[in-house]
């Protein structure tokens, strides 16, 4: 059943009215992380505090007469005026509830407090700022971030010395172009590239490079070609073409260091899904590049740690001249990929040390034959070489691990998580206790895999009714969604399109970020609405862990700590939406303060990208407060006259040099 959406009198831009200039301090953060802004004086903060028990006092009294007048009229009346009665009694009531809120407010200026000040903006040199990889040494200055930066492929994140700054866009960015002309061009200096790369020659065969941008040839990824590259493959699979590859069970790729996306755009056009990850680069970013031509992609490395996705979640992992040392440490990148697909998938390695003259020299043979033997041992079956790329098959049965002669033991229980969050990477062969080990095969193929049956829930103790709730209550908060992607709703008199206004295009977004994604209901309904977008759900780590989940369901994924920065570079979504997040912050002791939290939404939001917030009334009105900071334009709407939650709908300026 439909929700409708009422409009509320909040709406806020750039001048917000007095009474609606809350005040907010990320260093002194109460539970949720919302509290003054700031250092007043304590005694400031005491008299101020004596001017809310008095409001509040007052308002509480004035809301006890109205619960003795209505039940007055509920007693002495029949069974309809009761009925009226009640109602105006509920209406009343929020009355006095947005009574308590405005005295709040001007008692937070009667006590001396002041509008919180707006962020300022990053210097220049902060335009593609990446924390947690972006790595300052001591004994350099911050604001000298040309010479000597060191940057670390690892992430290392840390909670000192965040920039409080809103990064702003290069001097000549650009709105990206609309999918799906945008993945064949995009705006050159909206991305990060020197002079001395193009010089080099090395990124030629993967772009052409224009006047003011960008575009990408579909040959741009293989010396034959894109399309005649997965068709080879598919055949090596055993498979008639790349068409076949849903029919064969195939819906996720991993594409580790995957040049611009060329691959997994390709693939998008047969319903795979693709997630590219690769090191942090200062310019010529992989990611950066990919995410700007709308495709999926994140910071990652095979170094040091698992990557942040569960076991058994990938059909396919891809390796195309990626520069992973698979035969170094053990062959412990290799047991990495084993975890992250499922049984029957596929690791696809195309590397010129495959060919027959690469293999004429005595160390590339000795290498080669290292990864040969521990795919073996792990069980992996060789299916094809042709030229310079080889197919293994993973196994589907279990006891083929106890029959072998050497190779990594099954990991035990306590050291096998479904989901580990940059742990070590672990020597041992994961997942085979799961429930999850379903061959690929015998899945349910997409896109009925999206709905999952019971039997299917029930591997992760969800109910069919409850799932279907949550997808009928997603499908209609879509509807609801989209209609307020417009400026209007941050006019003075807004007004609701109708019935003969135009909606927002269906291409109006493409790179879609959900905070917390829960079963990926949001995902699910979006692409039900046949809108052109990839969704990637964050399930956050102080939440119940749904990844498997959201990964069986044929959609892509990862786990994050809030209170750290996302993997990505500035500006590569054009949507971040979150349900419930600053309740589940709330709920949590310790935290970060909520400003970190916004501020990083802004870093990753482009100019004129949309936040959808959804929370209980209090934190909505309290974050509102915090948005004013960041310049954004925003307005609170009502989701439901019975409901206790509100919608906070932002956009962010196109802040201009």
């Amino acid at each position: 059943m439909s929700r409708p959406l009422y409009r509320g009198a909040s709406g806020i831009g750039g001048k917000p009215a007095a009474a609606e200039e809350a005040h907010y301090d990320p260093k002194e953060p109460s539970e949720n992380g919302i509290g003054g802004c700031g250092r007043a004086s304590r005694r400031r903060r005491l008299a101020a505090a004596a001017v809310k028990i008095g409001l509040l006092v007052l308002a509480a009294a004035a809301l006890a007469g109205c619960v003795g007048w209505a039940g007055t009229l509920y007693a002495g009346r029949g069974a309809a005026a009761r009925a009226a009665a009640a109602a105006a009694h509920r209406g009343y009531r929020r009355l006095q509830e947005q009574l308590v809120t405005d005295l709040l407010d001007i008692g937070e200026l009667a006590g001396g407090g002041v509008r919180a000040k707006e962020a300022e903006v990053c210097p220049p040199e902060y335009e593609n700022y990446v924390p947690c990889y972006y790595n300052v040494t001591d004994a350099v200055d911050v604001s000298d971030l040309g010479g000597g930066v060191v940057i670390s492929y690892e992430r290392q994140c840390t909670r000192d010395g965040r920039v409080t700054c809103l990064v702003a866009p290069p001097r000549s960015y650009r709105i990206p172009v609309r999918w799906p002309s945008g993945k064949g061009f995009i705006w050159k200096d909206n991305v990060r590239i020197s002079g001395q790369e193009f010089s080099s020659g090395s990124l030629f065969k993967r772009m052409m490079v224009e006047e003011d941008q960008i575009s990408f040839p579909s040959d741009a990824h293989m010396a034959d070609g894109v399309e005649d590259y997965a068709h080879q493959i598919a055949e090596m699979i055993g498979l008639r073409n790349e068409f076949n590859f849903n029919e064969a069970g195939v819906r996720t790729v991993l594409d580790i260091e995957c040049g611009f996306g060329t691959f997994g755009a390709h693939l998008f056009e047969r319903d795979l899904l693709t997630m590219c990850i690769a090191n942090y680069e200062a310019s010529g970013s992989q990611v950066q590049i990919t995410l700007e031509r709308g495709i999926p992609a994140m910071i990652g490395s095979f170094a040091s740690k698992q990557l942040p996705y569960p076991y058994l979640s990938f059909d396919m992992v891809h390796c195309a001249k990626c520069n992973i040392e698979w035969d170094k440490n053990d062959g412990i990148f290799l047991v990495e990929v084993d975890r992250l697909l499922r049984p029957d998938g596929y690791f696809v390695w195309t590397s010129n040390l495959n060919t027959h003259r690469a293999l004429r020299d005595k160390e590339n043979q000795k290498k080669w034959t290292k990864i040969r033997d521990f795919a073996e041992s792990l069980c992996w079956e060789m299916l094809s070489q042709q030229d310079e790329t080889i197919v293994w098959k993973k196994t589907n049965k279990r006891d083929c691990y106890s029959s072998r002669k050497s190779g990594p033991e099954l990991c035990g229980k306590s050291h096998d998580p479904e989901s580990p969050y940059y742990q070590p990477l672990n020597p041992c062969i994961a997942g085979t206790r799961s429930q999850r080990w379903i061959p690929i095969e015998h899945r349910t193929t997409w896109p009925s895999q999206a709905r999952q049956n019971s039997t299917e829930l029930d591997i992760h103790g969800v109910h069919s009714e409850v799932f279907a709730e949550d997808t009928a209550n997603w499908d209609s908060m879509v509807r609801n969604y989209w209609s307020l992607l417009s400026p209007l709703i941050f006019s003075d008199h807004p007004k609701r399109p109708g019935d003969e206004d135009p909606q927002p295009p269906f291409n109006m977004l493409r790179n879609v970020l959900d905070m917390n994604a829960h079963f990926g209901g949001f995902n699910a309904a979006l692409l039900k609405a046949g809108k052109s977008v990839w969704v990637m759900n964050v399930v956050p780590t102080n939440a119940p862990n749904y990844l498997p989940l959201i990964f069986d369901r044929g959609f892509i994924g990862v786990q994050h700590d809030w209170c750290e920065a996302f993997p990505t570079y500035p500006r590569t979504y054009d949507m971040v939406h979150a349900d419930g997040l600053l309740s589940l912050e709330k709920n949590q002791k310790h935290r970060c303060p909520t400003l970190d939290i916004f501020l990083e939404v802004d870093r990753i939001l482009r100019p004129e990208g949309w936040v959808i917030i959804r929370d209980t009334a209090p934190l909505i009105e309290a974050a509102r407060s915090v948005v004013t900071q960041l310049r954004w334009d925003a307005r609170i709407l009502d989701l439901d006259i019975a409901s206790d939650e509100k919608l906070l709908v932002c956009q962010k300026p196109f802040i201009r040099k």
